[in-house]
């Protein structure tokens, strides 16, 4: 049987759209136990937990879809670097989903704190990056090939870049969890109780705008409609 290349990165792309999208879904429903003052702390803890390990599946998912989509991209024919540069990208991905899996190893350390704020600046690096290009591309500036039938790559990395945006928050929020947890772990805090409640739903109104964008790159890879 013949290797499909290309077949089986979208094999791969469309596993991580799933556990990117189901993950998301998963914390979402989680966090309602996260701040129902109802249950003990311990109680709650265990949710966060279960938030924790569920997240994960997401942020590899997130991570993931950038280098299948360059790699695609290049197989396609609309993002021309190839060769070294591919391999050279793969390499560099790795080290990043390397980095995020620690810190969820370690979340309930200050060294698991650390790595996830390191996590966030690669982000604050890759976002203006995407839009960058994703414009540019658009405008007829290139890198990106943008002539009629292949629009739809740029846009995608786009939205791409503005989910990215709303994820970053989001990891801001669950990372604010473990400092506050660890704060009422040492009795009874109202105020922290309420910064939390405030900070979590805050999470849930934008999670929506979230979902909305992650369909819209899936439909952009799905339909290629320009």
């Amino acid at each position: 049987m013949e290797f499909n290349e290309l077949a089986v990165l979208r094999w791969l792309h469309i596993l991580a759209m799933v556990y990117w999208l189901g993950g998301e879904w998963g914390v979402f429903q989680t966090s309602y136990n996260v701040i129902n003052f109802k249950l003990s702390l311990e109680e709650r803890r265990r949710h966060m937990e279960t938030a924790y390990r569920i997240d994960i599946l997401a942020r590899t998912g997130i991570i993931m879809l950038l280098p299948l989509g360059l790699h695609m991209g290049y197989l396609w024919g609309i993002q021309p670097l190839g060769g070294a540069w591919l391999t050279g990208m793969w390499i560099v991905f790795a080290g990043w989903l390397a980095l995020c899996w620690s810190a969820f190893l370690h979340r309930d350390t200050d060294r698991g704190l650390k790595l996830t704020k390191l996590d966030e600046r690669i982000r604050f690096v890759v976002i203006p990056l995407l839009f960058i290009v994703g414009i540019a591309s658009l405008l007829g500036y290139g890198p990106l090939a943008a002539d009629p039938g292949q629009r739809w790559y740029s846009a995608k990395v786009i939205v791409y870049g503005f989910t990215l945006i709303i994820g970053l928050k989001l990891r801001f929020i669950m990372r604010e969890w473990t400092t506050m947890f660890r704060i009422l772990a040492q009795g009874p805090n109202p105020t922290v109780e309420a910064t939390l409640d405030k900070s979590i739903r805050f999470g849930r109104g934008i999670a929506y705008v979230y979902w909305v964008a992650i369909a819209t790159v899936a439909y952009f890879g799905a339909v290629k409609p320009f």
